[in-house]
């Protein structure tokens, strides 16, 4: 039997929303052991002056729960 953990997570990119994804997966597999899936929830852009300046991707992780007992 296995417990899995989920958090969400924002990446961003100024090229692309599969930059932006990555880099958060990148991010997570620094600091989080067992990752197990990720699913894309919401893709979006900051703006300034009307000009793209990041893409924006919230993803959620989840990862193998392990007890520390």
């Amino acid at each position: 039997m296995s417990v899995y953990k989920v958090i969400e997570l924002v990446g961003t990119s100024p090229e692309s929303w599969e930059k932006a994804a990555e880099s958060a997966v990148d991010m997570a597999t620094k600091s989080i052991r067992d990752l197990r899936v990720v699913e894309v929830v919401k893709l979006d852009m900051q703006l300034e002056d009307g000009k793209i300046k990041a893409y924006r991707a919230r993803i959620n992780v989840s990862f193998k729960y392990h007890n520390t007992d």
